[in-house]
């Protein structure tokens, strides 16, 4: 299981403002910035973002590599991919594939993906079993 994931960004800023937009359909938000100097040597700062009790997305100022990672993101209901979805394309984010049916991943497999401003591979997920 995947605790956390640093992102690469090259304006903080922007994807702060992206991911604060994007994310708050899930109930997911800003909770903390860690300033790197208090961590070991060559710690890097981060904004994370997280429910309030976990913080499970991190973003830190570099050199984006957008075909290196790509993230999903668990939601609730289908309702949920579509509002993310669409907070997600409304904050400046690249449509990668509308919300729908991905059944050739698994039966009930309902996703929307987006492409964030540096070009990472978003994914707004729910999964259920349909019989």
């Amino acid at each position: 299981m995947i605790d956390h994931v640093f992102l690469t960004v090259t304006d903080m800023d922007r994807s702060h403002a992206f991911y604060l937009a994007a994310l708050r359909p899930l109930g997911l938000h800003h909770t903390y910035d860690f300033d790197g100097a208090d961590g070991p040597a060559g710690h890097p700062d981060l904004r994370g973002f997280g429910d309030g009790n976990k913080y499970s997305l991190w973003l830190r100022s570099g050199v984006a590599d957008p075909g290196a990672v790509h993230v999903g993101f668990a939601t609730k209901t289908d309702a949920d991919v579509d509002a993310a979805y669409a907070a997600a394309i409304a904050a400046g984010a690249t449509d990668n594939g509308t919300p729908g049916e991905r059944t050739y991943y698994a039966p009930g497999y309902y996703a929307g993906n987006v492409l964030d401003p540096d070009g990472y591979s978003i994914e707004f997920i729910h999964e259920v079993h349909r019989d």
